[in-house]
């Protein structure tokens, strides 16, 4: 029926009669010549249709949009000038001597070459979304991604196991999606949030390198790069440390972005600790093609007379720090309104700032702010210094807890960097952050808490501050982050099943709780569990990159709205009493509308 792709016919078939099938995307008639662009997977190609073969251009005269048609033709070269470089069979075309309709189809809801979509009328009508070209060449690119992925894997003697889809609940971190029990009533599955036990198990069972790419589900709040269920390459091996695991995994990304998109990434990549990419970018996965860097100066306005600042300075937990933007004191004050709602969203009270004009008065006539005739001047002299800052210059401020001034003051670095252009020029950044805090104080709840979760092996010489000191505690633990997004990450687990015990003791995990959640995992480290360590990267994400989409939605088939639906099929969706009544269940809202009536 076929004999070559639309997309991939080029100069090689001069001359040669082929086959072809694909769906008709467009068709123009030029005074009794039929032009039809033929489309599949792999891209367009330019079909003529001569009114000599009488039968065949009848056909052709009654093919509209998304037809589906096989053709066949000779090979030729387009005229002169019409050529199109953007295809790659943009210099032929094919004489149409045959056309048969394979089926037709009805006005499709919107042009597949439309840039003006809603999202809800593109997942509305998903199948047809899905032929535009731009989603093809997206999910073409993550198929190539995923094998990439599993070439490099397989040749460093990695295995692929499956692990189960229906487990146990462990309420630690984000909600679970539950699966009701027909068979055990009133118990239910969980849908793996990770594999992360599973893949511990394996180690512990010998299987030395594992590696799936595989669905996990969190029902959680979503956002543009979030989805309810979502695909990952979950890594694990044995009888490696921190720097051996980061080196194979760098490896493993040079690899998958030469081959997927010819882009040769650093070697090696570069590292940070988690208090260094704190103190100078305001982020754990810091964009390093922004050039711009926070500057710590709460040392230096413990003593001013502005109460914001000097505050802030002496509370255990307060930063002041400065952004300084060069030549950015040419930013309008409607530019800075702006800039300082844009830091109310991270919990900033206001955004303090000072324009540079004349770098040797350290007064209100060389700076310009409400705030310098509040500042002594050695504190502004100690500001400019650490800042390095030049006639010309804005330097923005935020003073609040560390938390809220990292991520206000981290994320209006990227902004204004992108915005004004203070750039390094370089398309991609990655970088390794390693030796994270253990643990992380939870106030609402006064106890800590995994900042990456309880399996994650203590630095071996912190292991005395689990019990003494928790919040000093660092972990064996490591992101890789590129261009400010989190690709994914990972750590050294704890393999000695008293350092387990001893850590969820640190989270206030009895052992009661501890057996119950986790006895499994407890008994198995007493089996001669070897030391061991993996990742997970997020390939929604990472494709998402990849492609330049703005959402994750556009990486993957068929994917969930904000709100957790799915548009094209109307799920989630009402089911029966019958079904519910296996699974053993009453709905609250039914019983409640029940007694209304009454």
């Amino acid at each position: 029926m076929r004999t070559h792709y639309c997309g991939v016919l080029n100069t090689d078939q001069l001359d040669q009669t082929v086959s072809l099938c694909g769906w008709a995307h467009r068709r123009r008639d030029h005074g009794g010549v039929i032009f039809i662009d033929l489309r599949d997977r792999e891209g367009l190609v330019q079909i003529v249709c001569d009114p000599d073969r009488a039968e065949m251009f009848a056909v052709a005269e009654q093919v509209r949009n998304e037809y589906v048609l096989r053709v066949s033709g000779r090979v030729r070269r387009r005229p002169s000038g019409t050529v199109n470089p953007n295809i790659t069979s943009g210099e032929i075309e094919i004489l149409c001597h045959d056309i048969e309709v394979l089926n037709v189809s009805v006005t499709p809801p919107f042009q597949l070459d439309d840039d003006n979509l809603s999202e809800n009328v593109r997942l509305t009508h998903r199948v047809i979304d899905l032929r535009r070209p731009q989603m093809q060449k997206n999910l073409m690119l993550r198929y190539k991604v995923s094998m990439a992925f599993r070439r490099f894997l397989d040749s460093r003697g990695f295995i692929d196991i499956e692990t189960p889809m229906l487990t146990k609940s462990t309420p630690e971190g984000a909600r679970d999606y539950l699966v009701p029990s027909r068979v055990h009533a009133g118990q239910f599955f969980a849908l793996p949030q990770s594999p992360q036990l599973f893949k511990q198990l394996l180690m512990i069972s010998g299987y030395d390198r594992y590696y799936q790419i595989t669905k996990c589900f969190r029902d959680e709040d979503l956002r543009a790069d979030r989805q309810p269920e979502f695909t990952q390459v979950d890594i694990e091996t044995s009888f490696l440390n921190e720097t051996q695991i980061t080196l194979l995994m760098e490896e493993m990304f040079r690899t998958v972005f030469q081959e997927t998109l010819g882009v040769s990434l650093p070697n090696p990549f570069p590292r940070m600790t988690y208090t260094e990419a704190m103190d100078r970018y305001g982020s754990d996965k810091p964009d390093l093609r922004v050039t711009l860097e926070l500057v710590d100066v709460t040392d230096a306005v413990k003593d001013v007379s502005f109460k914001v600042f000097a505050s802030v300075a002496n509370q255990v937990d307060g930063r002041v720090a400065a952004l300084r933007v060069p030549g950015g004191a040419s930013i309008s004050r409607s530019e800075i309104d702006e800039y300082t709602k844009f830091t109310s969203i991270y919990g900033a009270k206001g955004l303090a700032y000072i324009k540079v004009n004349d770098v040797t008065k350290l007064n209100p006539d060389g700076l310009q702010s409400p705030i310098v005739k509040n500042l002594h001047e050695a504190a502004l002299k100690a500001i400019i210094e650490r800042t390095g800052a030049v006639d010309g210059d804005i330097i923005f401020f935020g003073a609040d807890k560390a938390k809220i001034v990292n991520d206000a003051i981290g994320a209006l670095r990227v902004k204004i960097g992108h915005e004004k252009k203070h750039l390094t020029g370089d398309a991609w950044r990655p970088v390794w952050v390693v030796d994270f805090p253990m643990f992380e104080y939870d106030e609402e709840n006064q106890r800590w808490s995994a900042c990456h979760h309880p399996f994650t092996s203590p630095k071996d010489e912190h292991l005395a501050l689990l019990e003494s000191d928790p919040g000093k505690c660092l972990a064996k633990a490591y992101d890789l982050a590129l261009n400010g997004s989190e690709l994914g990450g990972g750590s050294v687990r704890i393999h000695k099943e008293a350092v387990q015990s001893q850590v969820f003791r640190a989270l206030k995990i009895g052992e009661e709780e501890a057996r119950q959640k986790f006895g499994f995992l407890l008994d198995a480290l007493q089996y001669g569990a070897p030391p061991h360590g993996g990742l997970a990267f997020g390939l929604d994400r990472i494709v998402t990159m990849m492609t330049g989409s703005e959402s994750i939605r556009d990486v993957i088939a068929f994917p969930k709205t904000q709100r957790a639906q799915c548009l094209l099929t109307q799920a989630p969706s009402p089911v029966d009493e019958r079904q519910l009544r296996d699974l053993h269940i009453r709905l609250r809202q039914q019983v409640q509308a029940e007694v209304s009536k009454e």
